[in-house]
């Protein structure tokens, strides 16, 4: 299953996950120091929450999937379509192993398609993506 991801910046990470959890009636999926995701199954969402100084703004847009071939198989398709990547990357960000790959839409939002590898006990990107999120 793929599900689309939604990164947003948030003020008050407390106050978000309170919300968030009343408006898709749900629990949270992992709860870290400014950050917060949530699995949600309807609509299927992973929606992430990043604090910060710029609450209410587009973190960054994502597509999760199930397998580190379909993450390859995007970027190949992008790539063949003229869409500029960051390429295929194995990384850390936003609290887990991810094999990625990134690209901006013509306004500039970054779309990160990923797969979760593994837990990890940091926040920070290991390597540089478009948007410098996570």
């Amino acid at each position: 299953m793929s599900r689309v991801q939604l990164a947003l910046n948030v003020s008050n990470i407390d106050e978000a996950v309170a919300f968030y959890s009343k408006l898709f009636n749900t629990e949270v999926n992992k709860r870290k120091p400014g950050y917060a995701n949530f699995a949600i199954d309807e609509p299927p969402l992973k929606l992430v929450l990043i604090e910060g100084d710029s609450g209410g703004t587009l973190n960054h847009l994502g597509v999760e999937v199930e397998t580190a071939e379909q993450v390859e198989a995007a970027e190949s398709r992008l790539s063949a379509d003229g869409v500029a990547t960051t390429g295929v990357d194995d990384t850390t960000c936003c609290y887990a192993l991810k094999t990625e790959t990134w690209v901006n839409d013509p306004d500039g939002a970054p779309w990160e398609w990923y797969v979760k590898t593994g837990d990890a006990e940091q926040m920070t990107n290991s390597t540089a993506t478009p948007s410098g999120c996570c």
